[in-house]
């Protein structure tokens, strides 16, 4: 069901719902086939029967909120790119049919630490940048802490609790029956508060443990 409307009901418009929601799946960038960046971002929005400058304006649009200039990468051929820049590839030939909802599907498997790095940062900044709602399937509860705002919980395909970040993981010790488990840095904190200092375990990413353990540092040592 998308936005009310049954996917199995014969009057539901499915070109309609396929310009709703992108669906990214795990290691997009093998679906890249053509000779050049501009032509694979521009696959989708040919098949719409648009214009060659409406066509030009959705690759550029693309390219820019998965943070390629352009210019420099639009004649480029997709197989000599890196793996996180193919991967981004991958995710502008899905935004340039411009949906509503963007569904990524474990965005970051297979990449080395500096490509899972860039397909993150890109996804924060697409939040930011668009009004697009991004959906993140994902195992890594290191990934989700860093990018969402609200989780649900599946188990054996059914739904076992949904919250904030903060509400899901304060569930620890039932997350890690199902074998999810939280982040490192959830346990990290616990254990600093039961050394005694005084910080806030109320948190999920490294960015912000960072900050509160340099906070509780400069606060005993008057800095």
């Amino acid at each position: 069901i998308v936005e009310g409307k049954s996917l199995k009901n014969k009057n539901t418009k499915l070109n309609l719902i396929r310009q709703t929601v992108g669906l990214v799946f795990q290691y997009p960038e093998y679906q890249l086939f053509e000779e050049t960046v501009y032509e694979d971002v521009a696959y989708g929005p040919k098949n719409l029967d648009l214009d060659d400058k409406e066509i030009e304006n959705r690759v550029r649009y693309a390219l820019d909120l998965v943070g390629f200039d352009f210019d420099e990468i639009k004649d480029k051929s997709p197989f000599d790119l890196s793996g996180g820049q193919k991967r981004r590839v991958a995710i502008a030939g899905v935004l340039a049919m411009k949906p509503k909802y963007l569904i990524l599907d474990e965005p970051t498997a297979g990449l080395d630490p500096a490509g899972r790095n860039e397909i993150l940062g890109q996804v924060e900044k697409l939040h930011e940048k668009s009004e697009i709602t991004v959906i993140l399937v994902s195992h890594s509860m290191e990934d989700i802490a860093r990018l969402v705002d609200y989780i649900y919980v599946l188990n054996k395909g059914k739904l076992h609790m949904e919250g904030t970040p903060k509400e899901v993981y304060s569930q620890s010790e039932e997350l890690k029956r199902i074998g999810l488990g939280v982040p490192q840095i959830v346990d990290i904190m616990k254990e600093l508060k039961a050394k005694g200092f005084n910080v806030n375990t109320d948190i999920f990413n490294i960015q912000d443990a960072k900050n509160e353990i340099l906070k509780v540092i400069r606060s005993k040592s008057n800095v």
